[in-house]
């Protein structure tokens, strides 16, 4: 770690904090890109998951809520 630290220190700021970021996602770009797409991709099929079971729960209650009333007390 003191050898990374000592080339980069008689290195002028703009390296450092420039230059080496943009390197890096120059090489990384890629793989960034493809881990954050997996990730928003699962992230939106979570959602569209879980509004589809509420939707469910809601149609089924809706449908056999008019049958079920008199028993619903009972429970």
């Amino acid at each position: 770690m003191d050898s990374i630290r000592g080339i980069f220190a008689g290195m002028p700021w703009w390296v450092k904090w420039v230059a080496v970021p943009l390197l890096a996602l120059f090489v990384f770009g890629g793989v960034i890109t493809s881990v954050l797409g997996t990730l928003i991709g699962l992230v939106f099929k979570l959602l569209l998951f879980v509004g589809l079971v509420g939707g469910l729960i809601f149609v089924v209650k809706k449908v056999t809520g008019g049958a079920s009333k008199s028993s619903s007390g009972e429970w």
